[in-house]
């Protein structure tokens, strides 16, 4: 299906020049008249939102700008990358938002970041630079961006929705919440008590962190690429060091992949007890919330016996993991596996035995098939709406033996969000019993004696992905002659994911926002970067 994808674009769009990159790449090179037609017939065609939009300075190698646009060809298991040359002069590239919803937040960026304007772009707001600190004309992402000296103004206010009509008012809340929670401005729109718009407005945690990636050697990169989003570390390490062990060709031991799904599933079984917790919490249901937080704190402790940290950083190796296994470590595993199991059990019978409880999750936050696939809601909050797409069934690698299948709601309200996550846990507890089988026993591995660390530099580039417990972390890696990093792109899953929490909202309380917010359970850090 591959060829015959490639054999129908090269008939439609000649110009296009497909051709094979990578292993699991496909690159389309398109013009600026046929950029818009390639995209929106492979967003049909492969029934595939905008994965990733991101641009690239290449003026110094080529003399333009490049803008990649990236879907996901589930049939045969590979990323297609439509790629556009931007001239300078010009600054301007067809806008896809009109007709792909999901492109529009990454065009937003592209402007802010680039100063690369999507021509007829429904929304040119920033998203990160705010305009009350950030003065206009400066696009840190090009390669001769000098800071501003000081803090200024772009001379604009943001411009918020307006929701008017007899009886509406705003209800603003944040950025600043009460309790240990990162910043975001929530504009609530309501008639009444129902909520009829919600506008989220995030940023305030940008830290430039695709900027601090230029130039960093490869041990770095992966070290920075675990601070990203800190209770994604491992899931955000594995997708860094995918992608550079698929541009140096480095191959990695059954035993090691093993290990990164067992660290990968541990770090989803932490934080979704958590977030049951959480959604426990948000009702004034204390009780299983303590419980619920006792069973995240054993998994902590676990990673920190099984890896020295309690969110599996520094487990990560290019060409593998550091840490070192043994059969008491499998022991010990399992022992705490199957002690989280049983108190699963007891959680979800509380939980589910309250009527009260029951009343505040069953029909809240709604989010519908549809709008989550116009959005390009991925992760656990676009399955708990009927969207069966988990890259550990696309790209299964050792989940595929190991019997893995995506656990997909229909219904998409805040009870069965609850549910995937209470499912998720049950099955990654299954997984790690068939994974941790096949792996032997090995010695730690130091930096020094990583695959990647010594050799003949490659460049390249390359994308990669791994299943965070949110959803999919994309990678996007250039690598220069030197072996340093040129660009690196990366797509939490918030990124996308917020905007499905805006509209699952609508039609409920302000008093049920907290358990809707809570049930999407979104990254401020991983979305602002």
């Amino acid at each position: 299906m591959a060829d015959a994808l490639l054999k129908e674009i090269g008939q439609k769009f000649g110009s296009s020049r497909p051709r094979t990159n990578l292993e699991d790449e496909i690159l389309l090179d398109v013009d600026g008249k046929n950029y818009s037609a390639v995209c929106l017939f492979l967003h049909k065609r492969l029934d595939s939102p905008v994965m990733s939009l991101f641009a690239v300075d290449e003026r110094k190698k080529n003399g333009h700008f490049g803008v990649h646009c990236v879907f996901l060809d589930t049939a045969v298991k590979r990323w297609v990358i439509v790629r556009l040359p931007v001239k300078p002069d010009k600054a301007r590239f067809p806008s896809l938002a009109g007709a792909i919803h999901s492109a529009g937040l990454f065009e937003r960026e592209i402007f802010e970041m680039f100063g690369l304007k999507a021509d007829a772009s429904p929304d040119e707001r920033r998203l990160r630079l705010h305009d009350e600190t950030w003065p206009a004309g400066y696009f840190p992402l090009r390669k001769d961006f000098a800071a501003p000296k000081t803090a200024g103004q772009t001379g604009k206010d943001y411009q918020f929705m307006k929701i008017e009509g007899e009886g509406v008012f705003e209800v603003p809340v944040g950025p600043v919440h009460a309790g240990i929670i990162g910043p975001g401005h929530f504009r609530f729109s309501v008639a009444g008590e129902p909520i009829i718009n919600l506008e989220i407005r995030l940023g305030f945690t940008h830290r430039g962190v695709e900027k601090l990636f230029e130039s960093k050697d490869i041990p770095s990169g992966l070290r920075l690429a675990e601070c990203v989003a800190g209770d994604s570390a491992f899931g955000h390490g594995t997708a860094f060091a995918s992608a550079v062990e698929k541009i140096r060709g480095v191959r990695v031991s059954d035993s090691d992949l093993r290990l990164r799904a067992v660290f990968l599933e541990l770090e989803r079984i932490c934080n979704h007890a958590g977030d049951i917790g959480g959604m426990a919490l948000d009702v004034g249901f204390s009780f299983p919330s303590a419980m619920a937080s006792l069973l995240k704190e054993s998994i902590h402790d676990l990673n920190e016996r099984l890896t020295g940290s309690r969110y599996l950083k520094n487990a990560n190796r290019i060409g593998g993991v550091s840490c070192g296994w043994d059969r008491p470590r499998t022991a010990l595993l399992l022992e705490r596996l199957d002690e989280a199991g049983k108190n699963l059990n007891r959680i979800e019978s509380i939980l589910t035995s309250s009527v009260s409880f029951m009343d505040r999750l069953d029909g809240t936050g709604i989010l519908r098939t549809r709008t989550a696939r116009d959005l390009g809601v991925l992760g656990l909050a676009g399955r708990a709406a009927g969207i069966a797409v988990d890259m550990r069934k696309i790209f299964p690698g050792v989940y595929g033996p190991a019997g893995f299948e995506p656990v997909v709601l229909q219904k998409g309200d805040a009870y069965c969000r609850l549910q995937a996550r209470i499912r998720e846990i049950r099955q990654s507890s299954m997984l790690i019993h068939n994974l941790v089988s096949g792996v032997k026993d090995q010695r730690p591995i130091a930096a020094s004696d990583s695959p990647g660390r010594n050799g003949t530099p490659r460049p390249g580039r390359g994308l990669a992905c791994a299943e965070g417990w949110r959803g999919p972390v994309l990678y996007w890696v250039d690598l220069g002659p030197s072996g340093t990093i040129d660009r690196c792109k990366i797509t939490d899953p918030s990124f996308r994911n917020w905007e499905g929490l805006s509209f699952a909202v609508l039609g409920n309380i302000v008093p049920d926002f907290p358990v809707c917010n809570k049930s999407f359970d979104l990254s401020y850090p991983g979305n602002d970067l």
